[in-house]
């Protein structure tokens, strides 16, 4: 399996991104997704507490979601919790109905 990482912008906010060439789809760092979203202090905390929430509800797409090694900001690569575009969107709106 081919992967190529990159740093997409949305809103002048860094988002980690791995192009999974077997898949032929981006998968998107869900803790910089939350950044950019939520403005919250600690988005890795954010997303822990959004995580166990959705998962006690029976959220499916968190079941789902994968974790891929990207590169941390202290240079090192490590597990990040990844999900592709659709799961992203689901996501999403499981946040903005909670």
């Amino acid at each position: 399996m081919t992967k190529k990482q990159a740093i997409q912008l949305f809103q002048e906010r860094k988002v980690r991104t791995v192009w999974d060439d077997e898949q032929e789809k981006w998968y998107f760092s869900i803790v910089d997704v939350c950044a950019v979203l939520t403005d919250s202090p600690n988005p890795r905390n954010y997303w822990k507490v959004l995580k166990h929430r959705l998962l006690k509800e029976g959220n499916q797409t968190v079941t789902n979601c994968n974790a891929l090694k990207m590169r941390a900001s202290d240079g090192k690569m490590r597990l990040a919790d990844v999900a592709d575009t659709e799961q992203l969107f689901r996501l999403i709106q499981s946040y903005h109905q909670g």
